[in-house]
């Protein structure tokens, strides 16, 4: 069955919130502020939680703006405390340095990514070719529900610390194995056909990472992230030679 034929047929998962996935999980500000309270509750000074959320929230939101106007590694703490509204005293409540916010911003990313696609429906888990679908469909769905956290992890990355590096590194590594071990388990079933799952799967990231990254370039010509995820969910479909699911 074809990609077309099995989403005729409600088998390939929409972006819609009530679709299997990450959103079942809340990805709003406030509540990936309040995941990243709940971690590091031994660093934050602020002892009230609704209120240190709050605040986090307001430091989190000011540091993504302010890193896509002019880049992590260029802006300052004193920045960072004047677009948030808070003291530099303030501030110093909540994170120690740069770093200390970098890391709360990439945990909560590599955390919303394990849950996301780590939780497939178990009828989905035992359907390779709708498992991978799933995958990709689950992905859009979060990058789209955590666009600015995606684009600051991609576009930042290369001016990462090392520990900051290595846990991107980590991340995007664990994105390419939950695929890989969906791609392997699809050619033990004689379901795909891929010499090595691993490439085949860090050939598929760069598709994902690209409707977040160029998000607009797409927008432009009509393609929303339910679109973008099919045409995306063809090609690989294609690319791994589906057996039995002949694309027409």
């Amino acid at each position: 069955m074809g990609a077309d034929e099995r989403a005729e047929a409600g088998e390939i998962h929409s972006l819609d919130a009530d679709a299997p996935g990450p959103a079942l999980e809340d990805h709003s500000l406030e509540a990936l502020s309040a995941r990243i309270h709940a971690r590091h509750r031994d660093l934050i000074k602020v002892q009230k939680p609704h209120v240190a959320v709050a605040n986090l929230a307001r430091i989190i939101d000011a540091a993504l703006k302010l890193s896509n106007r002019q880049g992590f590694h260029a802006m300052t703490l004193r920045q960072l405390a004047a677009e948030s509204g808070l003291s530099m005293g303030g501030l110093y409540s909540y994170l120690d340095s740069k770093d200390t916010l970098l890391l709360m911003i990439l945990g909560e990313v590599s955390h919303a990514v394990e849950a996301a696609l780590g939780h497939a429906p178990e009828g989905v888990r035992a359907d390779p070719a709708a498992h991978l679908d799933w995958l990709i469909a689950a992905h859009v769905r979060l990058s789209e529900a955590m666009h600015p956290w995606f684009v600051f992890a991609y576009m930042e990355a290369k001016a990462f610390p090392p520990e900051a590096r290595k846990r991107a590194v980590d991340s995007e590594r664990l994105t390419e194995r939950i695929f890989a071990d969906v791609i392997a388990e699809g050619v033990r079933q004689g379901v795909f056909s891929a010499e090595d799952p691993l490439f085949a799967a860090t050939l598929i990231k760069p598709l994902l990472q690209d409707w977040y990254v160029k998000r607009s370039k797409y927008r432009e010509r009509g393609i929303d992230a339910q679109t973008y995820a099919a045409q995306v969910t063809r090609f690989v479909d294609g690319a791994l030679a589906v057996r039995g699911r002949g694309l027409t």
